[in-house]
């Protein structure tokens, strides 16, 4: 099976704060995603509590982890002072995170500097 190119360039130049950074930003939204099914199972349907008990914490810890992670990574990749904002204000619409991940890598500010 045959590499996709892209992926291996982007793999190569992305920086280890980048990749840190891409970690947590995927797994904040994944937990958010999770809470959110959660919270429909609970309120919606009424069927069961246990999405928003495992995924409430879980959610809340990513969310206490992703802000220092995105303020280090910051400063180590030398982010403008607006990407900063823009980074920390992605942690609080649910999947935002992911969109500024993937918005960040293709605009090379995961890289090292």
């Amino acid at each position: 099976m045959a590499k996709d190119p892209v992926m291996v360039t982007i793999a190569r130049t992305r920086s280890r704060w980048g990749t840190l950074f891409s970690v947590v930003a995927i797994a904040e939204a994944f937990t958010w995603a999770g809470l959110l099914v959660g919270m429909l199972l609970k309120h919606v349907t009424g069927t069961t509590d246990l999405g928003v008990t495992v995924f409430g914490p879980l959610h809340g810890a990513m969310f206490i982890v992703y802000l220092p992670v995105a303020l280090v990574c910051a400063w180590r990749l030398r982010w403008p002072v607006w990407v900063v904002l823009v980074a920390l204000a992605a942690a609080v619409p649910p999947l935002t995170t992911l969109l500024f991940e993937i918005w960040a890598s293709r605009r090379g500010l995961l890289r090292a500097r």
